[in-house]
């Protein structure tokens, strides 16, 4: 065990960005890899990782990675942004949101055009603080906007069951919140594309557990590894996916023993199914997927912000030639979007991929030669 000598965080990060080590990783993998092989990363902070380290420029042509819908901004549906923006324009009612959400285009605006045209759209680091604006203005409605897996909802219950504890009967929440498994199983059900491993969501695992991800190798015969967010982490959960399916044993393997446990969080897992319960939920690009949200129990619906007021059903209309939603079932990769870092940038998006900090349009625009050629920042 050494010295005892505790490690700081930024000592333990290092271990996770260690040159030598990865080597030692990358020469295992392409010493393990025979066989052409399909992985999806389904987080969109994997995929940042995975192109600011240029790690498929490391791996060999074996190995195919790929994108899935792992960005909570870019899944939330055109339908369920038009409701958003339609609340945030109702009579005295302040709208709270995370920032990526802003700039995300619905069928005829966005949220920040809204708030142009007068709309009190205002952006939040934690719905606590959409709760503290309610609660410094008790005589308006303040909505918190819903928006993100497994990982944001706690937080959410969290703010709803303080506003029930302090009375605060004002402050209201519009859930999209979205499932990352039941995604998972669409994805591989549709068969669009042939996946032989998934690399797990580090955060959304930290909550759910290695278990909830059993059904891939059980049901599909396609092995998990769940990663952290560090080069070290991805390669380690990359050679475990290889390993697996090279010697045919399909499994849920943990490369981020730190932070995950079989069972998760039973805490934030208690809070969820305190206050939500399984429901639908539309997802871009997947269309409506059974139990794969999360929706107000009846005995919290009086913090639900599509019960307390009346929203009219818009028809929906996706940004033409948007592409968005191919990305995110690993169908298209955001270079060949004929969009892509022309007419849709992060300057000018198009579509949420290229808004959001987790989009996979976003990354590749920042890290891959593509971007960087349209960006006029040569090769």
């Amino acid at each position: 065990m050494g010295s005892g000598k505790t490690m700081s965080s930024p000592e333990l990060l290092e271990r996770f960005r260690d040159p030598d080590l990865a080597r030692r990783l990358v020469a295992a993998i392409r010493a393990r890899s025979r066989r052409r092989v399909s992985l999806m990363e389904f987080c969109g902070g994997h995929t940042h990782a995975i192109l600011r380290y240029g790690l498929p420029s490391l791996l060999p042509e074996t190995i195919d990675l790929r994108s899935g819908p792992g960005c909570p901004v870019c899944v939330t549906s055109t339908a369920e942004l038009d409701r958003a923006i339609a609340l945030a324009r109702l009579p005295d009612v302040i709208l709270c949101t995370f920032g990526d959400m802003m700039r995300v285009p619905g069928s005829r605006s966005s949220l920040a055009q809204a708030k142009a045209q007068g709309a009190d759209v205002r952006v939040v680091y934690s719905p606590l603080d959409a709760l503290r604006i309610a609660q410094e203005n008790p005589r308006r409605p303040v909505v918190f906007l819903g928006v993100g897996f497994e990982t944001t909802a706690p937080m959410v219950a969290a703010a709803v069951l303080a506003a029930e504890a302090g009375g605060v009967d004002h402050f209201f929440v519009y859930s999209a919140h979205k499932l990352t498994p039941p995604a998972t199983r669409a994805i591989l059900d549709a068969g669009e594309v042939a996946l032989d491993g998934i690399i797990g969501p580090g955060h959304v695992t930290t909550v759910i557990g290695t278990e909830a991800w059993q059904f891939l190798p059980q049901e599909y015969g396609v092995p998990c590894a769940i990663a952290g967010f560090e080069p070290v982490d991805l390669l380690q959960a990359i050679l475990a996916l290889v390993e697996m399916i090279e010697e045919g044993r399909p499994a849920v393997a943990n490369a981020y023993g730190r932070s995950v446990q079989p069972r998760g969080n039973a805490p934030a897992q208690q809070a969820i199914a305190r206050v939500f319960e399984v429901g639908a939920s539309e997802w871009r690009g997947l269309g409506t997927i059974p139990q794969s949200g999360l929706v107000f129990r009846e005995e919290y619906a009086r913090f639900d912000a599509t019960v307390a007021f009346a929203v009219p059903s818009l028809p929906q209309r996706d940004p033409p030639g948007c592409r968005c939603g191919d990305v995110l079932r690993g169908v298209l990769r955001p270079p060949e979007c004929p969009l892509f870092a022309r007419a849709c940038t992060p300057e000018h998006p198009v579509g949420p991929c290229m808004v959001s900090a987790e989009g996979a349009c976003a990354a590749y625009f920042a890290y891959t030669v593509e971007g960087r050629i349209h960006a006029g920042q040569g090769s």
